[in-house]
């Protein structure tokens, strides 16, 4: 699908699903955003890949093949789920609209561009489908890295899509017109 000179992103496989679970947690867990930690409501849904894949696209990225270190396959490096409006998936997403959810990047592969390459695809994704004309999606506060990647592709800050999914934590909005 997508490729860098290290690592490609594509659909992610059945035997892929408990992995991308884990560098989910591990992503999310280590970046200070499962404020519950393990206990955090959030935490099943990270790991629940299958669920996910099962109303939406989810993608990954992997080591390339002949990457250092594949013995066992290529190393599973993030992931990402595009959730188009009607999906069990999409929170935010409305009539016209693709939603990018649960951006996710193994703390080991940070700072490779996994992260903006997997946002691209979902914004690829989004406009190879002809009735999508917006990506929306939602962002923690301290997410600042991931504000910086989203700007870099065009996104803007949308108020009007920030909520709060707990009392005391407040999602960003942010949209892209395709």
């Amino acid at each position: 699908m997508t490729a860098s000179s290290d690592f490609q992103i594509r659909p992610v496989l059945p035997g892929e699903h408990e992995a991308l679970g884990d560098v989910s947690i591990r992503s999310y867990l280590e970046g200070g955003l499962l404020l519950g930690g393990l206990d955090d409501p959030y935490a099943p849904n990270l790991r629940d890949v299958s669920l996910r894949a099962a109303s939406a696209t989810v993608l990954v990225a992997v080591e390339r093949e002949g990457a250092v270190g594949e013995s066992s396959g290529p190393a599973l490096l993030g992931g990402v789920t595009l959730a188009f409006h009607g999906s069990p998936m999409a929170q935010l997403a409305g009539p016209g609209e693709a939603e990018i959810r649960m951006l996710a990047v193994d703390p080991a592969a940070q700072g490779r561009g996994v992260g903006s390459a997997l946002a691209k695809a979902c914004v690829a994704g989004a406009r190879a489908d002809a009735g999508t004309k917006r990506v929306v999606l939602c962002s923690q506060q301290a997410m600042t890295t991931a504000h910086r990647v989203y700007t870099r592709l065009g996104f803007e800050r949308a108020p009007d899509l920030d909520w709060y999914p707990l009392p005391d934590v407040l999602l960003w909005g942010f949209r892209l017109d395709l």
